[in-house]
């Protein structure tokens, strides 16, 4: 009985400071012994980087040719249609030519009539020189007048000038027969190029007016070539450069990179809802034919790159600008704990870093520290408490 009274009083004397000596040893190394778990970290990796600007732009034929009619009347025959390939030579449409061969024929009859009055008037020439002569054998012989020689040397200057006037006439005809066979060829069209018939304005039947602009029957365009249209905005543009490597996707095949080089970087700007875009022009051989007209695609110009470097997050990274524009600083976790480095990164996009010297592969790097607001959940899980309040 009195070892059981010795054991009780123990019992209220020591276990409440057996209790807070547990409690405080368990909020200890929840509070001091779990550092590394409060924090955020990513690993140094290996990998390829590129730095690029990206742009938004669309796709055109490089070489292509809206082909007209320079002769005005009525379309008799359209002999291609949208899609067709055509090659340079063919045949794409014919104008009604009865008009024009109407011409001709006149310009042709009066072509005629004006040679034989040439014939007739070099006959005429002939005889006057003839006169001409005996008239002057004549009065050498004192047989005629002097009067009468000047008349006969006057008719044959009439005569020659009236010849030397209706040649005149011969080579205005002609000219103006060449002109009238010319429109009669202009009324059926030919491809100036090899392409694809891209699209067709006029129809069959229609009249066009050549009068004054020459109406469009079809565009032709050589599709194994095209040209992307990038706009690049104004803070871009200054780092974009003729041959300048540049990759870009379509909406239709996102998976599939197509790649060409910087052809011309055109100096007047487009004007869009006040913002400032200048057109870049980037060549790309399409002779698969995948890639089509007025096709919008997302346009990357290739700054720099860097294949199988380590490769580091940016946010893991501090800034050292006044040891220069490459240097930075890491907090990297190791056994001993939170160790920091100086690090010298290379090529840099907007999020992520080459890493040249003072990382590798596999290290931790600190990104932040959890923190936890009193009294309440810590990151780790929800209704996590801080621990027993002493």
């Amino acid at each position: 009985m009195q070892q059981a009274r010795k054991l009780g009083s123990w019992q209220k004397l020591g276990l409440p400071a057996v209790l807070a000596a547990a409690l405080v040893a368990g909020a200890c190394h929840y509070l001091g012994g779990n550092d590394n778990a409060d924090m955020k970290t990513v690993t140094v990796t290996r990998g390829d980087l590129q730095k690029s600007i990206t742009a938004v732009g669309s796709i055109e034929p490089k070489d292509y040719v809206d082909v007209g009619t320079q002769v005005g009347g009525r379309v008799m025959k359209i002999h291609v249609e949208i899609g067709d390939r055509v090659t340079k030579g063919d045949l794409i449409a014919e104008i009604d030519p009865t008009v024009y061969e109407s011409t001709v024929r006149k310009d042709r009859a009066t072509l005629e009539n004006l040679k034989a009055q040439l014939d007739q008037q070099l006959a005429e020439s002939a005889l006057a020189v003839t006169e001409l002569k005996r008239n002057q054998e004549m009065r050498a012989a004192d047989a005629i007048s002097q009067t009468t020689v000047d008349q006969a040397d006057a008719q044959a200057k009439v005569a020659a000038a009236t010849v030397a006037a209706t040649r005149a006439q011969i080579k205005a005809a002609e000219a103006t027969l060449a002109g009238d066979l010319a429109n009669l060829g202009y009324t059926k069209i030919y491809a100036p190029l090899d392409g694809t018939v891209a699209s067709q304005t006029t129809l069959e039947g229609q009249t066009v007016n050549a009068t004054q602009s020459a109406p469009v029957i079809v565009q032709v365009a050589n599709m194994d070539v095209m040209t992307v249209w990038a706009q690049v905005a104004e803070a871009d543009v200054s780092r974009v450069t003729v041959d300048m490597p540049a990759t870009f996707t379509t909406l239709g095949m996102p998976e599939k990179k197509w790649h060409g080089k910087v052809r011309a970087v055109y100096p007047t700007p487009v004007v869009e809802n006040d913002v400032v875009l200048y057109n870049v022009l980037i060549d790309v051989d399409n002779r698969e034919g995948l890639l089509l007209p007025q096709m919008t695609v997302q346009v990357f110009f290739t700054l720099g790159e860097a294949k199988d470097v380590p490769l580091a997050p940016l946010n893991a990274l501090q800034a050292q600008r006044d040891a220069g524009a490459d240097a930075y600083k890491a907090k990297v976790l190791t056994n001993q704990g939170v160790v920091e480095r100086d690090v010298k990164v290379g090529l840099t996009n907007r999020s992520m870093a080459q890493i040249v010297s003072g990382l590798l592969p596999g290290d931790q790097l600190v990104v932040a520290a959890v923190v936890t607001p009193a009294g309440g959940a810590a990151q780790g899980g929800p209704g996590r408490q801080m621990g027993p309040r002493l």
